[in-house]
């Protein structure tokens, strides 16, 4: 048993023009990285299904982005010829993993995908985001493999505000986010805590750095996730919170997100027979990132 690597060559072609942060350089300097992670089994990810998608959004936007572009939807999010193509590869990566760990083929995966998916929304593109996919993976593991309660955890330095609206009105899907407030897109203050009180959002400080930010997950996100008792939990790993990183101000390091990592494993362990899948969201400083994402999927292929 083993963790996976998933990703395609797609993921590359999703060209978001010269100076944008969401590059392609983004990927190559974290596969470059998880060169020097051993025991990782790499695997090319499917494309989405329709019926997939449709759990998470709504038949029209996808029409829509099926036939969009080249173009920007909108300030931050970009489609290139191929943009539409690498996202359902994206949603699909995350959805063979959690088959996969079902099926017992491997311990644990983690997708190193673009375009990211936390703030795709079930009828909208944003903040770089074209589908939800670690939304999509989490009804996967739900309405698929038969997990009665799913976990999402996200880490990136913004809320994650289109899984908080799919977790919403579904008592069955937790979603816990550490996120710096207030701050891009405007959602997870502390008192957004979803229809079925299954959302729990810890909003953090400009600048809150190492402490608070364990703190909130040791004393808030974690002991609440451990009482909902998931089947399965599902990662939104966004690197994004590091000190160096362009787009955020949290102020944290690398061995944060490896302490963070090695928190939810212990937890999975207890409650879901370790069953975890991360899905890369966002971390734009180039560096930072990439020692970031080695030191999660260190501690994902070290369970």
């Amino acid at each position: 048993m083993t963790t996976a690597l998933y990703t395609h060559p797609l993921f590359l072609q999703h060209e978001t023009g010269p100076g944008h942060a969401e590059s392609p350089a983004r990927l190559t300097h974290i596969l470059a990285a998880l060169e020097g992670v051993s025991g990782l089994e790499r695997r090319s990810a499917a494309a989405a299904t329709q019926a997939q998608l449709l759990r998470v959004h709504e038949r029209a936007y996808l029409d829509m982005l099926s036939v969009f572009g080249p173009g920007a939807l909108d300030a931050d999010t970009v489609l290139s010829a191929y943009s539409y193509d690498a996202a359902l590869h994206a949603a699909g990566a995350v959805c063979a993993a959690v088959d996969a760990v079902m099926a017992g083929e491997i311990n644990n995966a983690f997708c190193a995908v673009r375009p990211p998916g936390h703030h795709a929304e079930p009828g909208q593109a944003m903040g770089f985001c074209l589908l939800n996919n670690v939304a999509v993976g989490a009804l996967q593991a739900q309405q698929v493999q038969g997990c009665t309660r799913v976990a999402v955890l996200d880490f990136d330095v913004h809320h994650g505000n289109g899984t908080q609206m799919v977790a919403w009105d579904n008592p069955h899907v937790f979603f816990g986010s550490s996120h710096q407030w207030p701050f891009y897109p405007g959602t997870g203050a502390a008192d957004e805590c979803g229809a079925y009180g299954n959302i729990v959002n810890a909003p953090l400080a400009a600048g809150a750095g190492s402490r608070a930010f364990r703190a909130a997950w040791r004393e808030r996100i974690l002991p609440a996730c451990r009482d909902f008792a998931p089947d399965f939990i599902l990662l939104s790993a966004g690197f994004d919170a590091h000190q160096d990183d362009p787009l955020g101000g949290l102020g944290l390091q690398e061995d944060d997100f490896g302490w963070l990592t090695g928190e939810i494993l212990a937890l999975a362990a207890q409650t879901c027979a370790g069953r975890v899948v991360s899905v890369l969201e966002g971390g734009y400083n180039l560096a930072a990132t990439a020692d970031s994402a080695a030191i999660h999927v260190a501690h994902l292929a070290g369970a």
